[in-house]
């Protein structure tokens, strides 16, 4: 499901990341963990997140493949606000960043956790964040560049991909969001509602990031009217926020 958080919520998610010495990928990162908090994944929340795995410069011009995977532990617990989360994702991540050398087979082979063909070993929820220039192959008579490909098939069970714009001049332009989920666990319109959901988060989150994250409205007007009149018996009024 592609969907997609415009130039002014992408600026003031910026501005935040600034504020909290916090990469924006961290922001991100303790935003997709609330959500999933709030949709009851939990206190305590297992992020995949791919790593370029170059941290030696001899390997800057090498061609080769060598991401690996880091398990980005999230905790959400004691209700904090966003920007406390904001900080203790920015610990936990940089401690991670430390040891990213260490392959993931060997982190699963350490831990050796009840092993299931139904799910991945330490995380089933992933987040991606690409913010680099576009690449482009300029040839004599011919222009080569990168075209989106779908395999058709999910790799986890809910993936957050995230692409960070920028206009000529630099400016903020956007974050191209798609969200990959595994049809035995979501169908696209549930897709959809997180996606929906994620983005109603992030923009009132990032309009006070001192309010408790559990304080945030993650739902519409049609949801909490048929949560309040439909469902619990009420009058569907503006009561307390659910």
């Amino acid at each position: 499901h592609a969907f997609e958080l415009d130039a002014d919520l992408h600026a003031g998610l910026l501005a935040l990341a600034r504020e909290s010495g916090a990469s924006l990928f961290m922001v991100m990162q303790a935003a997709f963990a609330a959500l999933l908090t709030r949709l009851g994944a939990g206190t305590d929340v297992p992020i995949g997140s791919p790593i370029a795995g170059r941290t030696d410069e001899a390997l800057d011009d090498l061609v080769g493949m060598f991401v690996n995977m880091l398990v980005l532990r999230t905790d959400t617990s004691g209700d904090p606000s966003f920007r406390e989360l904001v900080g203790r994702v920015r610990e936990t991540d940089l401690a991670a960043y430390a040891h990213q050398d260490v392959p993931f087979e060997r982190l699963v082979e350490v831990l050796n956790p009840a092993r299931s063909m139904a799910r991945h070993p330490l995380f089933q929820v992933v987040l991606s964040f690409q913010n680099n220039p576009e690449a482009r192959l300029e040839l004599d008579g011919l222009t080569g560049g990168a075209e989106p490909l779908t395999a058709g098939t999910a790799k986890y069970d809910l993936s957050l991909y995230l692409e960070e714009r920028h206009g000529d001049d630099g400016t903020p332009g956007g974050i191209e969001a798609g969200l990959e989920f595994a049809l035995d666990l979501f169908d696209p319109g549930t897709a959809r509602t997180i996606a929906d959901r994620f983005e109603r988060l992030v923009r009132a989150l990032v309009a006070d990031p001192d309010m408790p994250i559990t304080a945030a409205e993650i739902l519409d007007r049609s949801e909490r009217r048929t949560l309040l009149r439909r469902w619990a018996g009420g009058k569907g009024g503006d009561v307390e926020r659910t």
